[in-house]
């Protein structure tokens, strides 16, 4: 999808993000990269500096018909060749002079290649910003519900108590390794692509490293080793990067999803007027925002498959793999910071029924204090003989709807080793936090003093 508004945009997509991969967005891309590359050439005696006043002002978007482009690419296979056509023409319009520097010494991949980066640059800047928002909700969510305790699941099952603070915590550190992934893109991933024909740059002659640096300057972008026309390991990872943050998203809205079912019912997205209701169900409060971001998170990892099969490009020039990446790359952006945009606000308007939360700390006869029973009991008895014993009250316990406490203090194995007041202390309310404190602690410690 290239345009901005859908009936689906604003579910799966961002405004900002999503303007910055419109057509018009990649067209004004590549002649941001035609005007840059006159300018470079200019700056190193390339071509003369009189061409430059009018290929400059025939580097503006609006200046062009986007359809009549769009029927020409067709023909042409690529973007980038009717575009300098219709570039050429506008500046030989002004100074027929001039239209012979047009495009000066590049192939069509480096135009449409380093137009993309642009675009990435600016949307990979777009998403930290906003994903720092994120990071700073969870940030306060984890202190702020340190002591908030709530069963802990494994396998879908209630398992042993945890809290609230350290789930926002587990959220947040997924989020930081993202963070630290984005920053990396800026040194080696979004980077120049010059490399004429077939990446020697033969027609500049041995100006051709000169251009190049000049051209980067212009572009403020990192100059790698050698042009990466059918290399396309950054592509492939730039992809990996915006995948993986997809999926810690629809991580954190996978667990909201489940918290919010009726039978659990212990944390709520955000209600508002339209929001999450039914169609048929007037009573329905649906987990919507988690639900886009769960479907993003759903359709990233085939999108991303598209990259990576498109990696064994044939030689010096692809003949198919690299235009697969054209339409790809930006939709998976896209639907990243639209589930950042819909999980961000879950999170800053996120409701905990913190009663609710207790009542199930307490359920099913307090039968989530069991391993810490065990735990106990093993210093006295071994691990295999306390796991069997507590594992057999647990038992009784359902089966005649008892409290496992009431169940364990009965039983004279128990009592040889653990007194009332022992027992009283392991089903307490702070007896099951373990290293939370610490978790929460150590990941609060790496969030940025200013964020």
């Amino acid at each position: 999808m290239s345009e901005t508004h859908s009936l689906l945009g604003a579910l799966f997509g961002d405004p900002l993000v999503d303007a910055g991969f419109t057509d018009a967005a990649r067209l004004q891309a590549m002649l941001d990269v035609e005007r840059a590359l006159a300018c470079a050439q200019a700056r190193c005696g390339v071509i003369p500096q009189t061409a430059l006043p009018a290929i400059e002002a025939a580097c503006h978007a609006q200046l062009y018909d986007i359809a009549a482009l769009a029927q020409a690419t067709a023909l042409a296979g690529n973007p980038a060749i009717p575009l300098v056509k219709a570039l050429t023409a506008r500046v030989r319009a002004d100074d027929a002079e001039a239209a012979r520097w047009v495009h000066w010494g590049a192939t069509s991949q480096d135009i449409i290649d380093t137009g993309a980066v642009l675009q990435l640059r600016q949307a990979v800047g777009q998403v930290q910003a906003k994903l720092q928002q994120l990071c700073s909700a969870l940030a306060a969510l984890a202190e702020a519900e340190r002591d908030t305790g709530l069963p802990g699941r494994t396998l879908l099952q209630q398992a042993v108590p945890v809290t609230f603070g350290l789930k926002a915590a587990g959220w947040l550190d997924a989020l930081q390794r993202s963070q630290q992934r984005l920053h990396a893109l800026h040194a080696d991933t979004l980077v120049l692509q010059f490399g004429g024909a077939a990446g020697t740059l033969a027609s500049l002659q041995d100006r051709g490293l000169d251009v190049a640096q000049a051209l980067a300057e212009e572009l403020q972008l990192p100059l790698p080793a050698l042009p990466w026309h059918a290399a396309r390991d950054r592509i492939a990872e730039l992809g990996s990067v915006f995948a993986l943050l997809v999926g810690s998203l629809g991580k954190i809205a996978t667990d909201i999803v489940l918290l919010m079912q009726s039978e659990v019912a212990e944390a709520f997205e955000p209600a508002g007027e339209g929001k999450g209701g039914s169609s048929a169900m007037p009573h329905k409060r649906n987990p919507v925002g988690c639900v886009a971001a769960i479907a993003a998170a759903t359709r990233v990892p085939g999108l991303l498959s598209t990259l990576f099969s498109a990696m064994p490009q044939a030689h010096e020039r692809a003949a198919g793999q690299w235009h697969a990446e054209w339409e790809t790359v930006p939709e998976i952006v896209r639907l990243c910071a639209g589930s950042l945009a819909q999980v961000t606000v879950v999170v800053r308007g996120l409701q905990l029924d913190r009663e609710r939360m207790q009542e199930h700390l307490g359920s099913h006869g307090g039968l989530l204090y069991a391993e810490a029973v065990a735990v106990t009991l093993a210093e006295q008895i071994g691990k295999a003989a306390a796991h069997a014993l507590v594992e057999q009250a647990a038992q009784q316990a359902l089966a005649h709807a008892r409290p496992l406490r009431e169940v364990l203090q009965a039983n004279p194995e128990v009592s040889r080793h653990l007194d009332s007041a022992q027992l009283d202390a392991l089903f307490a309310a702070d007896s099951w936090r373990g290293m939370a404190d610490t978790w929460i602690d150590r990941v609060l410690a790496r969030v940025p003093h200013d964020a």
